[in-house]
């Protein structure tokens, strides 16, 4: 898999909108000079070929019961020792396929527009997607994580992993509008 930053879909694409109320960065983060590197530890293999298909979060990844899998490159799987230890793992991926210059978007689902910090759309400045799934099995020789279930379309690239540790990452009184588990 090429290590490279790759190129978002330019955002006028069908999948990403337009739609009324939305706007665009002046400049594509995309096509700007990087202020940092980032590489790719590995890549994701899902069961979600297309857009269309693929969970639009991870409880609906959940839901269709399919597992899924997150491969590491040979040279980065020593970093895996002492992940065993977690029942969860945080995985950070690079939505490689999402634009990158939707700065206020109107998502599907609700009457109004929104900025995109105010959302969980792939579409972002920089396109790192949180996920924390279920570790099921862990082979370290491989370099093979096998997870309850993503939500990404099969091969976006790996940025980071770390386990989940709930006296740390949760918050049961988190809310978003007053309500729990809202969007």
């Amino acid at each position: 898999m090429d290590k490279k930053m790759t190129r978002a879909p330019d955002s006028t694409e069908p999948a990403f909108g337009p739609r009324e109320g939305e706007v665009r960065l002046e400049r594509d983060p995309a096509q700007m000079a990087p202020d940092a590197s980032v590489v790719f530890i590995g890549h994701v293999v899902s069961p979600w070929k297309l857009r269309e298909e693929c969970p639009k979060n991870m409880r609906a990844a959940r839901e269709t019961g399919k597992a899924a899998r997150v491969q590491i490159d040979s040279a980065y799987r020593p970093g895996l020792a002492g992940l065993e230890r977690a029942s969860h793992a945080v995985v950070l991926t690079w939505l490689d396929r999402s634009p990158r210059n939707l700065i206020v978007q109107k998502p599907r689902h609700a009457a109004d527009v929104k900025g995109v910090f105010g959302l969980r759309s792939p579409a972002r400045p920089n396109p790192i997607g949180l996920h924390v799934a279920r570790l099921l099995s862990l082979d370290i020789a491989a370099g093979i994580l096998e997870i309850d279930a993503i939500d990404v379309l099969d091969g976006t690239p790996i940025v980071d992993l770390k386990p989940y540790m709930p006296s740390i990452d949760a918050f049961p009184d988190a809310v978003v509008d007053g309500r729990e588990g809202s969007r």
